[in-house]
């Protein structure tokens, strides 16, 4: 049996820092190409991993947004703690959201949001996702079709309370989008099913930043940073990032 454990990363470069969060479910591997392509460019990049992130979905069902909010926020302490004094953040999904909440919580360089919710999904949606990250986690150890099954049902008779608070958090970013100020380039994937699409619209209209762009891919779902247009994704990132009047 196949044993994975994602790990964080940081890819050190130049003086200019990106902070990379990935989405509900996911890991750091969601932004890790994003990452290399911007190392190679001359930006140091660190992406943390949420907790109950990366391991097996029976420990993601006892985590929520205030222990994500927290790996957030200490990823951007451990730039800082780095020496890296101007940051802009970028974030997948949930990410997004949580790169959102930093952008009117502490000072960022810019934020680049990439399909994130600004509309709230019943809960039993959102738990329905979690058991299909469980099928997939659970192929990927190894495990027979007989026994996911069975943990898979086992799993679904239980709950995952911390689902409410998910969508208050998403309900509070949506009320705070207002306070942003900070340059915001906005990425959405036309076929994203997970999430709303016309988020993006909501992000881009409310902000406040007088810098800021919406970009709308044809040909990506959801996970845009590991589908078809991910090397144009790649380019309007860094493309965004040079346009921000970094000190160095």
């Amino acid at each position: 049996m196949r044993k994975l454990v994602p790990r964080p990363f940081t890819f050190k470069a130049g003086k200019r820092a990106v902070l990379l969060l990935h989405g509900f479910t996911g890991n750091s591997a969601d932004v890790r190409m994003l990452g290399r392509f911007l190392e190679g460019k001359g930006y140091t990049c660190h992406a943390p991993i949420f907790k109950g992130h990366g391991v097996p979905p029976e420990e993601l069902i006892h985590t929520g947004p205030e222990d994500w909010w927290k790996d957030a926020v200490a990823g951007y302490e451990f730039l800082k703690s780095e020496g890296y004094e101007e940051i802009a953040v970028a974030g997948l999904s949930l990410g997004g959201v949580l790169s959102l909440k930093l952008g009117y919580t502490v000072p960022v360089k810019g934020i680049v949001t990439m399909c994130a919710p600004m509309y709230i999904k019943a809960e039993e949606v959102m738990y329905h996702g979690v058991l299909e990250y469980a099928k997939e986690y659970k192929k990927m150890e190894g495990k027979p079709e007989d026994q996911i099954k069975a943990e898979v049902e086992e799993l679904s008779k239980k709950t995952m309370g911390t689902l409410k608070s998910l969508q208050d958090l998403i309900a509070e970013v949506r009320d705070n989008v207002d306070m942003i100020y900070a340059p915001t380039f906005v990425v959405q994937a036309r076929h994203d099913h997970i999430i709303n699409p016309d988020s993006a619209n909501i992000i881009y209209n409310e902000v406040e930043s007088e810098h800021k762009k919406i970009k709308w891919y044809e040909e990506s779902g959801h996970v845009i940073t590991l589908d078809k247009e991910r090397d144009q994704l790649h380019e309007d990132v860094y493309e965004f990032l040079e346009t921000l009047n970094w000190k160095e």
